[in-house]
């Protein structure tokens, strides 16, 4: 690795706060110090399966790729969180020799921004049920609180809780917790643009209602300044390097199955300014990643979109083409041929945004070359640009074909699926519709009276932030991939008022992940000399 000084120079950045040798938060006044320059290329990808399918080390490779073409590009990703590295999911630095460093610390702790916002989300917690022990004003009614506790963990068992229990516990409540990234607070840290618009949107929190059902804010609490005191650091993106040397800003972590599901807007503005390109990756596949990016990210950030790369690989569209994990590494054209139905409704998708796609086809080493000739040759019935990318055994070197493909792209407006100003309904039964393909919504009971809160309290004009499963285009985890003849049901609506983002929970989907049967944290252990090893 080299030096954290060393990456800034090479992008013209002067001022950093160090974090030891290869570490550094950018300051805001830096961030603004230069104009906009920089095209945006959004990664993005088919319907994910649970063993991953290398959109964040296509995204890494890409941006080295273009540094290989004598073009400067950074690449900015979201923080890791916990939840997935000790879960499912593992780590999120990508793999092979296109990763981001130093990689163990970002996935672990990093510069202490998850545990910030975990420290903030929570201090507002704890005052609201100080406030009711006491009985002090504002006189919240305990049924009626929407804000919980966070921890950047997978714990079930913490979904639904009882608090207050036991000698001086506190006010006896229901209570419940959320992994951090589900935070509003994450979500603020992604979208705010300084120390005072963090403030603002801290003060608009909504944490629930009076007994005479007038809304109560975090502002009534009088602790605003101090949860901005504890993000204060959090608030500045983080400076590191690619596995080529090149620089990488990750910053923010909310999950696109749960939130917006993409890294700060001033992580962005750092690639704009300070590169030629900015390659940013969106959770996810595109029904989720890319539809907010260009609906919520794009919009906030006012910005235009050059490119679109649509990551696809042949194991996961044999997975969805019906085969299941065990056999997957079993040559089946036949099912790759099925498969390949949920990528051609990812290119609609993407076309459907405003955008042309290229197709990124990430290589592994057990696809079959009459399997990887089959998937070419369905891209090109698709008609749309496709590249083979071997980012993850080559590097940079491997996206070269990609990159090229992508510098002469022009910036294009985008396409949004709904105008801001429309009520709420319209713009979830557009989603779903336009992006998801289905018939239709079904609202329960709970939904609808979410709805009416929300025109009452006057937020109709939110961005619309979908919450449901990543692995179908559907809200069922099964429905694998074209769907159709299909509606989705939205369960309720959580409302995230400093973030000014309405959160549809559609299906199952939970804000809470629980571990799997064998979790990724039994792999990780640490050596006798103090080396991190196993975080895959």
């Amino acid at each position: 690795m080299l030096p954290i000084e060393e990456i800034a120079q090479k992008i013209g950045i002067e001022n950093l706060i160090h974090y030891g040798n290869y570490k550094a938060k950018i300051p805001l006044e830096e961030i603004w110090k230069k104009e906009r320059r920089g095209k945006v290329i959004l990664v993005t990808a088919i319907n994910p399966t649970p063993f991953g399918e290398g959109k964040t080390t296509t995204a890494i490779g890409t941006s080295m790729a273009f540094w290989h073409l004598g073009k400067k590009s950074i690449v900015t990703l979201r923080e890791p969180s916990l939840g997935p590295v000790f879960g499912i999911k593992g780590g999120g630095t990508g793999g092979g020799k296109s990763t981001v460093e130093p990689s163990s610390d970002i996935n672990l702790h990093f510069t202490g921004d998850f545990h910030a916002i975990q420290v903030a989300h929570n201090l507002l917690a704890s005052v609201i049920n100080n406030a009711i022990y006491h009985n002090l004003e504002p006189c919240l009614d305990r049924k009626k609180i929407r804000w919980g506790h966070v921890l950047d963990l997978n714990a079930r068992e913490l979904r639904k809780i009882v608090i207050g229990l036991g000698d001086n516990g506190g006010a006896i409540a229901e209570d419940y917790f959320e992994i951090t990234s589900a935070s509003e607070i994450s979500a603020i840290i992604a979208i705010a643009k300084d120390y005072e618009d963090l403030k603002e949107r801290l003060s608009n929190i909504l944490v629930g209602f009076r007994t005479d059902k007038t809304a109560v804010f975090a502002r009534d609490f009088k602790v605003v300044g101090a949860m901005a005191a504890v993000l204060r650091d959090a608030l500045l993106p983080n400076l590191v390097q690619t596995s080529e040397g090149t620089p990488a800003v990750i910053h923010a972590g909310p999950f696109a199955n749960i939130a917006h599901g993409h890294n700060s807007i001033l992580a962005d503005e750092i690639g704009m300014r300070y590169s030629d390109y900015l390659v940013t990756e969106a959770g996810f596949g595109s029904d989720l990643g890319a539809e907010k990016f260009v609906n919520i990210v794009s919009r906030l950030g006012n910005f235009d979109i050059s490119g679109a790369v649509l990551v696809a690989t042949v194991r996961a569209l044999k997975y969805h083409g019906g085969v299941k994990k065990k056999h997957l590494a079993e040559e089946n054209v036949e099912a790759l041929e099925k498969g390949a139905e949920n990528l051609q409704r990812h290119i609609e998708i993407v076309r459907k945004l405003g955008f042309e796609p290229v197709v990124a086809i990430n290589h592994f080493p057990d696809d079959t070359e009459r399997e990887l000739s089959k998937l070419q040759e369905l891209v090109e019935d698709m008609n749309v640009k496709f590249a083979v990318s071997e980012v993850f055994a080559k590097g940079g070197e491997g996206g070269v074909e990609l990159a090229k493909y992508l510098q002469d792209i022009e910036p294009r407006k985008p396409r949004f699926v709904y105008k801001i100003d429309e009520p709420v309904r319209e713009k979830v039964e557009a989603i779903a519709t336009e992006i998801y393909g289905a018939d239709g919504v079904d609202w329960d009971h709970k939904a609808k009276k979410d709805l009416k809160l929300i025109s009452n309290l006057g937020f109709d004009d939110f961005f619309v932030c979908m919450a449901k499963t990543q692995y179908s285009l559907s809200d069922n985890p099964k429905l694998l991939g074209a769907p159709e003849n299909f509606v989705v049901t939205v369960r309720s609506l959580k409302i995230s008022s400093g973030a000014k983002f309405v959160v549809p929970l559609l299906g199952d989907i939970s804000t809470m992940p629980g571990l799997p049967s064998k979790p990724a944290a039994e792999s990780i252990d640490l050596t006798k000399d103090g080396q991190i090893v196993g975080l895959r």
